[in-house]
């Protein structure tokens, strides 16, 4: 047990050393500071001497406050109570409606951004994903801007709010640069309005005043922010909701070329001087004979606006004998280039996962007041961008210096042959050493699963390993 303790206390020590040189390096303070995040807080003495903690103090320890096992309830009423400052310090620090938290998030997204582009080729692909996720409030009465939206999970309204989400990558690191916690544009679908005692000067009421747009609307204002912080890309991949005319046609006139996935509904396309829907031109364009998973592709103009597309047409790997659309406003793409730029809008779904999972996205705080709503999600989204580039530092030699920065290569993506022979590299090994047991049962299998495999997997897997340790 004593060993166990000391090794949380390890861990612990470790990802506030890792967290605090993040926090000096990516300039925390100084952006904290340009927010308008620079209030004082006193440690609850009652006397006028007593310590004063610095914004950017308590903000450090709200953001490692997930790390410890215990919420700020909890922290406060331990042993360690000391080193903080009372209960009503931290509301009151997330409450301030004059904080720019949005601001913030996208102000430190774009330092990191910055970085991380530097250590990648001018040539390699950039790209937002724009995506959004649900944060239910089932047990909520008297939240502000509470309303009904839609999740696509349960398949039904739930009370909550609707994270719209704006992420930047490149392949390797996925970064959220915006958000917006949307309530509904609909007043008969909101439980709770704005709070009509807030100062309508402040940033806290212009926050209110976008939680109820429209989510295409938000979406363009969100992107526009990123832009204008100088953080930018190629492509915007998104899924089946935004990937419309309408919402295609802002993009472009933002300058930003669009790959997403289509509905097979009743949208029209001009082809060859006539009007066709998606189902009548896979007829013509989609062979579903074969083991390809590109099942083919054609260029199209879409119905008002004529914009030149390519829709690719690839097969679903859940129901083989159905496809999938992607459509790309980038027709000079190959079709295998279009679905592997759009795997990439994957990370913001890992990013959703991991926020909720393990660092109390929703959870952690369950304000009343929308400020603190805004300011507990960007204290999340804070923790994911300052993780990501502690991993991308650990993993790219790259950030550690000039003379690093020469000899090395950029980080690349991992090819399927390379992630198949490594990890037959490491099931062979196992084996080999005794730290891997198999049984008749799985080795019959494996056997089966080896010589049902083109000749070229056979190869990278190595076949004289298969029989000298695994047979």
């Amino acid at each position: 047990m004593l060993h166990q303790n000391t090794d949380n206390i390890n861990t612990s020590n470790e990802i506030f050393i890792s967290f605090i040189s993040a926090i000096k390096e990516l300039k925390v303070s100084k952006i904290l500071n340009t927010c308008g995040i620079r209030k004082l807080a006193r440690r609850i003495d009652g006397e006028a001497s007593a310590e004063k903690r610095t914004a950017c103090e308590i903000f450090q320890f709200l953001l490692i406050m997930v790390f410890q096992g215990c919420n700020l309830h909890r922290f406060l009423g331990s042993k360690k109570q000391d080193i903080a400052c009372s209960k009503s310090t931290y509301h009151r620090f997330l409450n301030d409606c004059h904080y720019n938290w949005r601001r913030f998030v996208t102000m430190l997204a774009a330092n990191v951004v910055a970085s991380i582009d530097r250590l990648t080729d001018n040539n390699r692909f950039k790209a937002f994903v724009l995506d959004d996720s649900v944060i239910g409030r089932k047990r909520s009465k008297r939240v502000e801007l509470l309303s009904y939206v839609f999740d696509h999970v349960a398949g039904k309204s739930v009370k909550g709010f609707n994270l719209l989400t704006l992420g930047w990558t490149d392949g390797f690191s996925f970064i959220p640069v915006a958000f917006n916690m949307l309530s509904s544009a609909k007043a008969s679908k909101r439980l709770n309005n704005i709070n009509e005692s807030i100062d309508k000067r402040t940033v806290g009421y212009r926050n209110r005043k976008t939680a109820i747009m429209r989510k295409p609307d938000a979406a363009i204002a969100m992107i526009r922010e990123a832009l204008d912080a100088g953080i930018f890309a190629d492509y915007v991949l998104m899924d089946t909701w935004f990937t419309n005319e309408p919402f295609i046609k802002r993009l472009r006139d933002e300058g930003l070329d669009v790959i997403g996935m289509l509905k097979d509904n009743r949208q029209l396309y001009h082809y060859r001087n006539k009007l066709m829907n998606l189902r009548t031109l896979a007829a013509h364009h989609v062979r579903m004979v074969g083991d390809n998973n590109l099942l083919g592709s054609v260029v199209v103009r879409t119905h008002k606006c004529s914009i030149p597309v390519k829709l690719v047409f690839v097969r679903n790997r859940n129901k083989r004998n159905e496809y999938i659309i992607i459509l790309s406003t980038d027709c000079a793409l190959s079709d295998e280039e279009i679905v592997r730029r759009y795997s990439a809008r994957w990370s913001i779904e890992c990013c959703f996962k991991v926020c909720k999972s393990m660092l109390k996205l929703g959870k952690e705080f369950q304000p009343v007041n929308y400020d603190t709503t805004v300011s507990s999600t960007a204290l999340v989204f804070t923790r994911f961008i300052i993780l990501e580039w502690i991993r991308r530092k650990n993993s790219d030699y790259r950030t550690m210096g000039d003379l690093f920065f020469l000899i090395y290569e950029e980080v690349r993506d991992l090819e399927l042959s390379d992630a198949l022979e490594k990890l037959v590299s490491i099931l062979a090994v196992g084996i080999a050493q005794g730290r891997i047991q198999v049984d008749e049962v799985i080795r019959a299998e494996l056997l089966d699963w080896y010589i049902s495999q083109p000749i070229f997997i056979q190869s990278l897997c190595q076949s004289q390993l298969f029989k000298g340790s695994l047979w």
